[in-house]
């Protein structure tokens, strides 16, 4: 059906309203509509959101599609109420010239679960030595505007300024992965008292902070868009303020795990926890929620990074790091920020919406639930507990920090420009 009527849902938290959807559009929002004919979807008591928007998202195809593939990994977007996603370039083939990133975009059209919208890498193969074709994946198919070589920190000052520069003449963005290479050679997991007491290498927060430090500097020196990835650390937050502050061009990324998890956990050995960068202290944790909360910290983006079960079930020193998350995120985003009152479901629609959107220029997302807007839009049910079970999930993988731990929230109905890719928390 064309027509579907939305009664009685809590408009980014507010009161009550029914929202008519007529094609791919938002015909109407107020209370009373009727649509002959309309599919009516009773949600009294959900919150609707804009569909959310994932900055930071690895989609493993092409070359790693045991762990993923665009299909069951914007399967899992859409789960996790997610209309569009931005897929990382750290792909085999590496995602860094035209070609890949079409291929990439293409397969996000015929999965048709959400818009993948790739990134570009920086360098040649994430090599940190040479430009790859920034201008050819911006002028593609594709039109590539956020650039990363994530996984891997863009640690050559001097490249890092070129891409900058060339960036700018698009309005482009690049996404750093802020790892100072040198200080974490052999780093297992976050430096300070666990680590010294576990004996395992530690991860300084000065290796994020320094590379944060030189970029908001480069990117006021050039006056370009500069992205901070995953930023982990109290010491790092105070940084990108510090550069907001002076005017600088920085957004910030904070991953769900960040809020909620410490590194208290890799005391258990169990290499689920293990994660790049690594989980921090609950003095991080406390200082990223309330940066997030005070718009230091711009979005909420997943990093989900799916891996096959052999790559997580060995030993903590020879597991691959990172976690999925796409269909946990929004449940962690309510439990970390909305039940601990330091944002509403306004704020969290900015966080995971609106701002991912206006960052990656992804036209048609992140825009008000309003008449003669794009109907992408998710309804969630607050009041619902249940446990994480990993065999649910609609990703490939299974490595989530979260199986057996109660988390709050579900999606119950995800729509991308008004058809249904999840209802009544099924795919469609």
């Amino acid at each position: 059906m064309s027509k579907i009527l939305i009664r009685g849902a809590r408009v980014l938290g507010g009161e009550p309203q029914d929202v008519l959807i007529d094609g791919e559009t938002i015909e109407a929002v107020g209370t009373g509509l009727s649509a002959e004919g309309a599919a009516v979807v009773e949600a009294a008591g959900q919150i609707l959101l804009p569909g959310l928007v994932d900055l930071h998202t690895h989609l493993r195809e092409p070359g790693r599609e045991d762990s993923e593939t665009v299909l069951t990994g914007t399967r899992a977007a859409a789960s996790g109420g997610y209309t569009a996603v931005f897929a990382m370039a750290n792909t085999h083939p590496v995602a860094d010239t035209a070609g890949v990133v079409e291929q990439v975009y293409r397969l996000g059209k015929e999965a048709g679960y959400c818009d993948v919208q790739p990134i570009g890498a920086v360098t040649v193969g994430l090599e940190g030595k040479k430009l790859a074709e920034l201008g050819a994946m911006h002028d593609s198919a594709a039109g590539v505007t956020v650039f990363s070589d994530d996984g891997k920190c863009v640690d050559d000052a001097v490249i890092m300024r070129r891409a900058l520069e060339y960036v700018k003449a698009f309005g482009g963005v690049v996404a750093q992965h802020a790892q100072e290479p040198r200080l974490t050679e052999g780093a297992q997991m976050n430096e300070g008292v666990v680590s010294a007491e576990l004996g395992l290498g530690g991860w300084p927060a000065v290796a994020e902070e320094s590379i944060i430090a030189r970029d908001v500097l480069l990117a006021e020196h050039v006056g370009s868009r500069v992205h901070i990835c995953h930023l982990s650390t109290a010491g790092s937050v105070e940084i990108v303020r510090w550069a907001k502050s002076r005017g600088i061009d920085v957004t910030a990324e904070v991953t769900p795990h960040h809020l909620l998890l410490t590194d208290e956990l890799v005391r258990t050995y169990n290499p689920v926890y293990k994660v790049n960068p690594p989980l921090r202290t609950e003095r991080d944790v406390l200082a990223l929620r309330e940066a997030l909360a005070d718009g230091t910290i711009d979005i909420v983006a997943t990093d989900h990074a799916p891996h096959p079960h052999e790559d997580k079930d060995c030993e903590w020193a020879a597991a691959a790091m990172g976690m999925v998350g796409l269909e946990t995120a929004l449940s962690v985003v309510q439990q970390t920020m909305v039940e601990t009152g330091l944002l509403d479901w306004a704020g969290v629609a900015d966080r995971m919406s609106a701002a991912p959107a206006r960052i990656g220029r992804a036209t048609g997302h992140g825009r008000p639930v309003s008449a003669g807007e794009p109907a992408n839009l998710v309804l969630v049910d607050p009041a619902y507990r249940g446990t994480v079970d990993p065999a649910d999930f609609a990703s490939r993988s299974r490595n989530t920090p979260y199986e057996g731990r109660e988390l709050p929230g579900r999606v119950t109905h995800t729509f991308l420009r008004g058809r249904a890719t999840v209802m009544d928390g099924k795919l469609a």
